[in-house]
């Protein structure tokens, strides 16, 4: 069992409320819980499965040099990237087109 941090925007409702059979939604779009591996992957596919235009980030403590791990789907600025071994988060420009 580890710790497991989930959080979401602009996803669909029905993702919100799968996520919070298994997740103490502690504010919105945010969800906390102590899962096993086996129940954090099953939750990751279903919020792969009905994020939709949304999009979400899970994080999950773990065994290695940062104590913790992480991966993200759908479009967001901040972008996962490996570095030496270390993972990290890149900022994607803002689109100029798109901030009128």
């Amino acid at each position: 069992m580890s710790m497991l941090v989930v959080v979401t925007e602009n996803v669909p409702p029905r993702l919100r409320g799968r996520l919070a059979v298994w997740l103490l939604e502690i504010r919105a779009g945010v969800y906390v819980g102590d899962v096993s591996k086996r129940l954090r992957e099953m939750i990751w596919e279903q919020a792969q499965e009905l994020a939709e235009d949304g999009n979400v980030a899970f994080c999950w403590a773990t065994n290695t040099e940062s104590g913790f791990d992480f991966q993200t789907c759908g479009q967001n600025r901040r972008v996962p990237v490996d570095h030496d071994g270390l993972r990290l988060v890149s900022f994607l420009p803002v689109d100029e087109s798109s901030s009128s």
